[in-house]
């Protein structure tokens, strides 16, 4: 008897830890944290958006694509300003350049950034290997979409936030 609790006991164990929500990076995990400095020098950290579908935008001001994607981000943030919050971690590692694009662009969503390039915590937690990369994270932080651009970005968005 005691061999069939033992062994009920370690399989109650094994599918509880299985079925546990993990911090990571596949969809379905919940997003690492992230807290960075704003422009202004206020650590901001990604968790303080929970409630609502957040972007995690991982971009740079030398970065020719990211620089294309941003009127989309712009009509995106534009279109669903209290469902969709756009959170942009910068991989410059020179002040004016970041400030300037953002300037630039007339970016008007949160902007990261501990100007550290590839050393950055972020960009560590994140494996980022390139840039842009997004996550798309839902009103809990757990990842539904992760490097997910142009029309499906915005087919996607659209959807959750038009039901």
């Amino acid at each position: 008897m005691k061999k069939t609790v033992l062994i009920l006991a370690f399989l109650l164990l094994t599918i509880t830890k299985s079925n546990a929500q993990v911090v990571g990076l596949d969809v379905g995990d919940i997003a690492p944290e992230i807290d960075l400095p704003d422009t202004k020098g206020n650590n901001v950290a990604l968790t303080s958006f929970r409630g609502s579908l957040v972007l995690i935008d991982f971009w740079a001001s030398w970065c020719g694509p990211c620089i294309k994607e941003q009127p989309l981000l712009k009509k995106l943030n534009t279109t669903y300003p209290d469902k969709l919050s756009i959170y942009s971690v910068s991989m410059d590692t020179k002040k004016p350049l970041w400030t300037g694009a953002i300037a630039k662009g007339k970016l008007t969503w949160t902007q990261v950034s501990d100007l550290q390039y590839w050393k950055s915590p972020a960009a560590l937690d994140y494996m980022l290997q390139s840039v842009p990369l997004n996550f798309l994270i839902d009103k809990n932080g757990i990842i539904l979409a992760k490097n997910i651009h142009g029309k499906a970005l915005e087919d996607m968005v659209n959807g959750l936030l038009t039901k």
